[in-house]
């Protein structure tokens, strides 16, 4: 059975990152942007990563651009912002599409894991979130209006 652990991704420093070093850590996987009107999610998330970070969860950051073009800037600039504005301490990836032909790996698995409304794979806007469990299970999927906050419960249930 595929699983997180079968994929890999490349840090926004360039240093690709097999998921399999998130084994045996639950992880909430989202797509950011950083003119979104959700942009604000990542204070939350910050706060989430520092309460339970040292639990056990891991937050993977994938900025992306196809959403409203609200991520247009280089890997270094989005970096530069996130650092300035939000100061966060987990991991940002680089740039990537979560949708279409050229969709990343680890977003089409996370889409055919957990759908969205309706069935629906394809992600709608930017900070739709994913839970995956310890065993690199997804279970569950959020939309953008759900605020990290509002997770906590759900992460303290797989840590």
């Amino acid at each position: 059975m595929t699983t997180i652990y079968d994929y890999s991704a490349v840090l926004n420093n360039g240093q690709e990152v097999s998921l399999k070093d998130y084994e045996g850590k639950v992880l909430l996987i989202v797509n950011t942007a950083s003119a979104c009107g959700f942009t604000p999610q990542y204070e939350g998330l910050e706060k989430l990563y520092q309460e339970f970070s040292g639990q056990g969860l891991e937050i993977l950051a994938f900025p992306c651009n196809q959403f409203g073009k609200q991520e247009s800037g280089s890997d270094d600039e989005i970096k530069d912002f996130c650092d300035l504005n939000f100061n966060i301490s987990f991991p940002l990836f680089q740039k990537i599409d979560v949708n279409g032909d050229s969709a990343h790996p680890v977003y089409q698995h996370l889409k055919q894991e957990a759908s969205g409304f309706l069935g629906s794979q394809k992600i709608k806007w930017n900070f739709t979130k994913f839970l995956v469990d310890k065993n690199g299970k997804v279970i569950d999927r959020y939309g953008s209006v759900t605020k990290p906050e509002t997770l906590k419960d759900d992460i303290r249930k797989l840590l």
